[in-house]
């Protein structure tokens, strides 16, 4: 029974452990953002700096274990991308061996008196969980609360990981003589290295326990250096079972990390001894030497620190290898479009604002894009609820907000660089948009929280609330795709239809208030809901803001609105006589007042059909679903139009290459022939006008040898 009851105290570690890392995690997350992200990304811009960063953590908190599990959840939290994290954690592997050296120098063991006992694990964790619950309990601050969260993940973790290591502590007496027990066979003290390490977690602890025993009877060389190997593996091994329950790839890629570089640096130490004693460049007074406490230490510390100075340039191989061995988990097409995207914002182009904005003006497009679909989810939560969308929404929100922070850096990349007055004002108006679309999404994902409070209180909504709510769902949706569109095309004239629509929300929200306000007072609809329904109003109409902040901002962009001037443009806008605007007024009035007006004769008249809100809203979700697809059927068939186009207008040039080829040829061949008639021509007009001569000659001659006869 004994035995069992430490295997649940073991469990029970276990569960801490992981619930502390997850608390730690969201923690981060929520608090830190770009900040830590961006120290975090200084701190490891190399293999050598994270190295360094990894090793002195290490030797602060003396267990590399939590080390690298702290690395784990910095990954997971999007605080630490995968291949810096390498680096931290071959510094944590030489960080643990340089503890146990500063702590047998420096007498630790002995007493508490030393500044680096108070960063010892036993104590940071009870100090996290104190300092943190006060950050909680009895300071009014949001700030405070969040870092107070993280303060008790962290020593929850830390407690999880004492509890463990205590649940199997007094199992080290019984371990300690397997250590010691192969000194002629190394391979099985290789493995009983790796076995015991994996028992008590910590190779510190097996460290130790070599040391006393180093002191009391004595060890040599040849009988614990195959443990000390198997005591590497074995406590990476450990770590990485753990840290991979419930992880995602980037983080189990960054504990698989941990065990490829300890393998590696394994079947080193062995190939250089296997090497050196084959070769007698490792004499027998080594092989065979005594080895106390400190020569333990020593050893351990040698293989630890040179395999990592020597594997340190390979640490992209070793990415290769995880990424491999950790296949990414299926993603949606949706995200893999964002990646592609946050990829091509190339810091290379920065000296280059034109282009570098435009490929900005391109990832906010797509920030659009996921607003857009994350509020079509939430509006279809209202009705249906589905964990698995709900969980969606959130993924869009997290891509959100890594879009959001990516853009608004490579902006301030870029505006050293920005000389032109059309470029810098093209930055503002790249900064307002991401603003804006990344509040969109917030408000969005801040009416599933509204959802989930009615779901928790086993609350919902009446079937008129439904009803209503359905006709503003309906005008945000069409204020948002007015917005979306005319950003993306850079159309004013789309933009000058936002004030109108917004003007009309604005009615329509503080009806639907009013309205949801009697029937609470008619005893229609309980408080509770009633806060909730407001809540979801309030963030709808906020969104309809951002979408008019938007729209007006591309209205002074481009000169029609004077910039510092925009509420004085509103302000006039509402007041005046523009025909425009009063004519897109009244028809969206009419539209959506209509269809509230229809849905009131209704209510009086009895006529409220259960279940209609959600028909309709299915409807419209169909008809959105529908209207997508014919739109991306036109747009692949306007491709392969344009692709029969360029092939036809390829054929054409082709075929008058061809013909001028022919033509230039034949051409060629009459040009020659001509030629050629002209020279034999030539030819035999030479031999015609010789003959001529030659008979003149004759002639002569006749005519002188008839003048000598007569002489």
């Amino acid at each position: 029974m004994d035995v069992f009851y430490k295997i649940i105290a073991m469990l029970g570690g276990l569960a801490m452990f992981l619930y502390g890392m997850r608390v730690m995690g969201d923690g981060l997350k929520s608090s830190s953002g770009g900040v830590l992200k961006a120290a975090l990304a200084k701190v490891t811009a190399n293999p050598a700096l994270g190295f360094l960063f990894g090793m002195l953590i290490t030797c602060m908190i003396q267990s590399s274990t939590a080390t690298i599990v702290l690395t784990v959840g910095l990954v997971g939290a999007g605080l630490l991308d995968f291949r810096q994290s390498i680096g931290i954690v071959l510094g944590a592997n030489v960080g643990t061996a340089i503890t146990a050296q500063i702590i047998r120098l420096m007498d630790l063991s002995a007493g508490s008196g030393s500044l680096l006992y108070f960063f010892k694990a036993d104590n940071l964790a009870p100090l996290a969980l104190t300092i943190g619950i006060v950050c909680i309990m009895f300071i009014k601050n949001e700030k405070s609360k969040k870092a107070g969260g993280i303060l008790v993940g962290f020593g929850i973790l830390f407690m999880g990981l004492i509890y463990m290591s205590s649940a199997v502590s007094t199992m080290g007496d019984a371990l300690s003589g397997l250590l010691t027990s192969f000194e002629d066979n190394y391979f099985l003290g290789f493995l009983s290295g790796i076995i015991v390490t994996g028992v008590i977690q910590s190779s510190s602890a097996v460290v130790g326990i070599l040391q006393s025993m180093a002191s009391s009877v004595g060890v040599r060389f040849c009988g614990v250096f195959a443990v000390i190997i198997g005591v590497n593996i074995g406590d990476c091994l450990t770590t990485f079972l753990v840290s991979r329950i419930g992880a995602k790839p980037n983080q189990i890629r960054t504990a698989m990390v941990h065990v490829i570089y300890n393998i590696f640096a394994a079947a080193l130490i062995i190939v250089v001894l296997t090497i050196g004693r084959g070769f007698g460049i490792i004499p027998d007074s080594i092989w065979y030497a005594s080895l106390n406490s400190g020569g333990v230490a020593n050893v351990h510390g040698l293989f630890r620190l040179v395999p990592a100075l020597v594997l340190l340039p390979l640490t992209n191989v070793f990415a290769g290898i995880a990424e491999k061995l950790v296949p990414d988990a299926p993603v949606e097409e949706e995200d893999a479009l964002i990646e592609s995207n946050l990829k091509e914002l190339d810091s290379r182009l920065i000296t280059n604002p034109t282009i570098a904005l435009g490929q900005v003006s391109t990832l906010i497009s797509h920030m659009a894009d996921v607003a857009v679909h994350n509020y079509d989810a939430v509006s279809q939560q209202i009705f249906t609820y589905e964990a698995k969308r709900d969980e969606r929404i959130q993924q869009r929100e997290e891509l959100l907000d890594r879009m959001a922070d990516a853009s608004n850096r490579y902006l301030v990349d870029v505006s050293a660089y920005i000389s032109d007055e059309t470029d810098s004002r093209n930055a503002d108006f790249q900064i307002k948009a991401l603003t804006c679309f990344e509040r969109i999404g917030d408000h969005a994902v801040n009416m599933t929280d509204d959802i989930k409070a009615l779901r928790d209180n086993n609350s919902e909504l009446s079937e008129i609330a439904l009803r209503e709510l359905t006709i503003a769902l309906d005008a945000i949706k069409e204020i948002l795709t007015v917005t979306t569109h005319a950003y993306k095309n850079g159309d004013l004239m789309e933009a000058e239809r936002v004030e109108p629509l917004e003007e009309v929300i604005d009615d329509l929200i503080e009806t639907l208030r009013g309205r949801h306000i009697n029937r609470m007072k008619q005893g229609k609809c309980d408080i509770y809901t009633g806060i909730q329904y407001e809540n979801i109003l309030t963030n709808l109409e906020r969104v309809s803001d951002q979408c008019s902040d938007l729209a007006v901002f591309m209205l002074s962009h481009s000169n029609r609105v004077a910039i510092g001037e925009e509420h004085k443009y509103l302000h006039e806008l509402h007041h005046s006589d523009n025909a425009a605007y009063q004519t897109m007024f009244q028809s969206k009035f009419a539209k959506f007042f209509g269809q509230l007006d229809a849905l009131r004769e209704e209510e009086e008249a009895g006529t409220i059909t259960v279940g209609a809100a959600q028909a309709q809203m299915k409807a419209a979700a169909e008809a959105t679903e529908q209207a997508k697809e014919k739109e991306q059927k036109a747009a692949e068939e306007a491709q392969k139009k344009l692709h029969e186009q360029e092939v036809e207008t390829d054929n054409r040039d082709s075929i008058e290459m061809r013909a001028k080829e022919l033509k230039d040829k034949i051409t060629g061949k009459a040009a020659k022939a001509e030629k050629a008639g002209k020279s034999e021509k030539s030819e035999k007009s030479g031999k015609g006008k010789s003959g001529k001569e030659k008979e003149k000659e004759k002639d002569k001659k006749k005519d002188k040898d008839k003048e000598k006869r007569k002489k």
